[in-house]
């Protein structure tokens, strides 16, 4: 099993993101990444409130380059939910072809795309034959008809998160995949709510980012209904509940993903998270791991995953998954949380 691991600029603090990726490339097979100015489910990486930083194609090439030089695939992701008015265009099309193309003249090309959007799967499956499609986590794909529908579009699909814990759900898309030449791809530690009723409103959101911080928005309330949820202490146990697999539990997934991604696009210390599932152990908060991380909403208490019980992984993936009616991740909880002094 290796990683697929989400590119970032070089910050101020940690190690720089090549750097973290030399340093575990044995364990890296892939580095997924946006296009500076194309819509994902990411904010730009080179516009913040207008302001175009026009070094960062630059530096993105740079980084694309030495990372294709250590023998790392590169994916490059078109996987926002939303394209407006060009979501069918040839405008839109023109736009992915004239970005794959350029990426093919500076670098020799990208392996994947990720993809959201099935005419954006049509163009780059026409178009550019030898790149592997790859279907979104966005598309929330959990089931075989959900892949049959896509099969003439996809040669690969991520697995909706709900189903991280549930190995018969995956051992059945694993078997229909082998047969029918197709890949599957986990997501592991993605910190989003399980069947958060948000997230399509969430999406639509972060795909039209530019537009909306331009207008005068509604004053003080947050959109994002995981930080309202977990204002209320009582509602904590849900982020045990979540789709995260901790890194001590991985490897009981090797027979079925021969790539796990990690979200790391976002997060403030990319260089931990690739160590923490490279080596299978994490001494910390657990919520530091996972992106989103709900670190602030717990302050001062964190989830020391050291303090996990032994039978964790077993009652969670074999559990009915009757959250309403179990207290078995409110007793874990209680366990796991611990005040910082």
């Amino acid at each position: 099993m290796k990683f697929a691991v989400g590119y970032q600029l070089p910050g101020e603090t940690g190690l720089p993101f090549v750097d973290a990726v030399a340093k575990y490339k044995d364990h890296i097979a892939e580095v997924y990444f946006p296009w500076v100015d194309f819509r994902t489910c990411r904010a730009p990486l080179n516009d913040q409130d207008g302001y175009v930083g026009w070094e960062v194609q630059e530096q993105l090439e740079s980084d694309l380059k030495a990372l294709k030089g250590m023998g790392i695939k590169l994916d490059l992701l078109f996987n926002a939910n939303c394209h407006g008015q060009e979501s069918l265009s040839c405008k839109l099309a023109n736009k992915v072809t004239s970005i794959l193309d350029h990426l093919g003249e500076k670098l020799g090309g990208v392996e994947i795309v990720t993809a959201a959007s099935p005419a954006i799967a049509h163009v780059v499956k026409t178009g550019f034959p030898g790149v592997e499609v790859r279907a979104s986590v966005n598309m929330r794909i959990g089931t075989v008809k959900g892949m049959q529908y896509m099969a003439d579009l996809f040669d690969a699909f991520h697995v909706q998160r709900e189903f991280n814990r549930d190995l018969g759900r995956i051992e059945e898309l694993k078997a229909w995949a082998d047969a029918n030449g197709k890949r599957l791809v986990m997501l592991a530690n993605s910190g989003c709510m399980i069947h958060c009723s948000g997230q399509t409103f969430h999406d639509n959101l972060v795909a039209h980012d530019a537009e909306i911080v331009e207008m005068r928005n509604i004053p003080n309330w947050n959109p994002h209904a995981c930080w309202r949820f977990l204002k209320r202490r009582e509602n904590w146990a849900s982020v045990l509940q979540n789709t995260w697999i901790r890194p001590e539990d991985l490897h009981h997934y090797e027979q079925y993903f021969p790539v796990v991604k990690l979200a790391t696009r976002m997060h403030s210390n990319p260089a931990m998270v690739i160590r923490a599932y490279a080596t299978g152990k994490f001494d910390g908060n657990l919520l530091d791991l996972c992106e989103p991380g709900y670190g602030p909403a717990f302050h001062p208490w964190i989830i020391d995953n050291s303090k996990f019980p032994a039978d964790w992984f077993e009652k969670t993936t074999s559990c009915a998954k009757n959250c309403e009616s179990c207290g078995y991740c409110q007793t874990v909880l209680e366990r796991v949380l611990v005040k910082l002094e």
